[in-house]
């Protein structure tokens, strides 16, 4: 039996196809600069320590509301699952978007943050660890955080927060959402540094 020949047919084939083979594409390489990380927590900070959020993830199991931060009207708490009590959820009033008619704020899912996620005390530092720590922000991974902060609604309703009942508008944090959005992804990409303050 001539098993040269048979070897030969068997290469050939291979050969030729391995040499079709698409190349693989080479993994983005991101380049860490940390300094780049403390300009973007600081712009990031302005934002998170602003009321239009910390409004929202209080200390306690009371939201808090308005330009001077007041317990939330009507006796509302907390509840079980972040959303008040069966006969008064936070969606009772609180909409998928503002209300400008009646001054009552709204977006997607609204609810307090879980009490996990309380911010109100906390120096920047604090916040920044809480936001990192995974048995804290519901097991997110640092480009879940990133997704999260720069896509989700109702984070994002602070750069929105329509008008008040006698018709004012409410304050709208000190940075821009574009600017905020920015310095979040650079300060995940560069490695979520956080500062000693």
């Amino acid at each position: 039996m001539n098993y040269k020949k048979y070897i030969f047919l068997f290469a050939v084939p291979l050969a030729v196809f391995s040499f079709n083979l698409p190349e693989k594409e080479e993994s983005a390489v991101v380049k860490i600069e940390p300094q780049k990380a403390q300009p973007a927590f600081d712009t990031m900070m302005e934002v998170l320590t602003h009321k239009r959020c910390m409004n929202c993830h209080p200390s306690g199991d009371r939201p808090r509301q308005g330009e001077d931060s007041h317990l939330h009207y009507f006796g509302i708490e907390r509840g079980r699952e972040n959303h008040g009590f069966e006969a008064t959820t936070c969606n009772t009033c609180h909409q998928s978007k503002n209300n400008d008619a009646s001054g009552v704020p709204g977006a997607p899912h609204w609810a307090l943050a879980p009490k996990s996620m309380a911010w109100e005390g906390k120096s920047r530092v604090e916040i920044a660890e809480i936001i990192l720590d995974r048995s804290k922000n519901g097991n997110k991974s640092h480009k879940e955080i990133e997704k999260h902060m720069t896509e989700d609604e109702l984070v994002l309703w602070a750069f929105e927060p329509g008008i008040h009942a006698d018709r004012t508008a409410r304050e709208k944090p000190p940075v821009s959402k574009e600017e905020f959005i920015a310095a979040v992804k650079t300060w995940i990409q560069n490695g979520a540094k956080i500062p000693n303050e």
